[in-house]
């Protein structure tokens, strides 16, 4: 495990200046984004936002003073013909800043944010606030990304510790920065596979795993299986396999709805049937990324939740 302190101090540093403009950006779906950017005026930066939100070419001189070379210090930045483009991008929830992959998210190690990690980190919030899952002392948010979900639970509870994993060098570097910029002193950052090389029982796993079938088989993109849903099974069981009696799973993913039957709830219903595992199941949103159809036999997309709370 490693301690996020003095992680990428370059990168931490730029943040952290940025975060003092009061600075505030909703990222929104690659399509969104694109489309956007597309319209005429929009091809080039005005300000922080443009810069650090939707990535767009810009000229140093509308930055304030100095941020241009805490740029180039962390290596933030990049020539784009006249001008420039920032390596990264910065998104709020909240209060909160977290940095990630600048726009398109093309590269195989991207790591990407957006309305997906909007809608895990409420409705994980909202399911902890129910007030029917126990108190949780030692959590781990799965193939983390950015660290979102795993920084909001570190900092809504201080008195457990939270380990960010993910298979993505990339990711675990964002999220550690990440964790820095929230100022959250119960994280720790780690290499791996799912579950593997995190030592000890867990009382809380959450996980918000790509599921999508992407051709080119990006981290965050491609979920594996036959419809995207294979990442997402494989997390189903390694929690089972870690966590405490009456621990709990909170899953946020999404599944290809196919002539009205949702397989991935199917899949689960055959795993946990008989197993004195408990859990719920609601659909948050009936369509997302609905640009995907186009290459599914799916009728659409939904982003679902799943709850599961391992028998004591």
């Amino acid at each position: 495990m490693v301690r996020v302190s003095a992680v990428d101090p370059g990168l931490l540093e730029l943040a952290r200046t940025v975060e003092k403009t009061d600075y505030c950006f909703t990222t929104i779906t690659p399509e969104s984004h694109r489309r956007v950017n597309a319209r005429h005026g929009n091809d080039e930066a005005l300000d922080l936002r443009d810069v650090f939100g939707w990535s767009r070419r810009f000229d140093p001189a509308i930055l304030p003073e100095g941020l241009f070379a805490l740029m180039q210090a962390a290596g933030a930045v990049v020539a784009d013909g006249e001008r420039w483009r920032s390596c990264v991008r910065l998104s709020t929830i909240g209060d909160l800043l977290f940095v990630h992959s600048a726009f398109p998210t093309e590269a195989g190690d991207a790591v990407f944010f957006g309305p997906d990690t909007y809608r895990f980190v409420a409705a994980m919030r909202q399911e902890i606030a129910c007030g029917t899952l126990p108190l949780w002392r030692r959590a781990v948010d799965l193939g983390c990304g950015s660290g979102a979900a795993g920084i909001v639970l570190a900092r809504d509870n201080p008195e457990g510790s939270v380990v960010l994993t993910d298979i993505n060098p990339a990711a675990l570097r964002f999220a550690a920065i990440n964790a820095a910029l929230a100022k959250v002193a119960n994280v720790a950052v780690h290499q791996a596979n799912l579950l593997d090389g995190v030592d000890g029982e867990l009382d809380l796993v959450v996980a918000n795993p790509p599921y999508l079938l992407d051709p080119a088989k990006r981290l965050y993109r491609h979920g594996g299986g036959a419809r995207g849903e294979g990442l997402s099974l494989a997390i189903v069981d390694a929690a089972l396999a870690r966590l405490t009696p009456g621990g709990t799973l909170l899953l946020y993913t999404g599944t290809a709805i196919v002539g009205g039957l949702d397989p991935f709830r199917e899949a689960v219903a055959v795993r946990l049937a008989g197993s004195g595992h408990s859990w719920r199941y609601r659909e948050i949103d009936p369509d997302v990324f609905g640009e995907e159809l186009a290459h599914s036999d799916a009728d659409r997309i939904a982003a679902v939740f799943l709850t599961l709370k391992k028998a004591k």
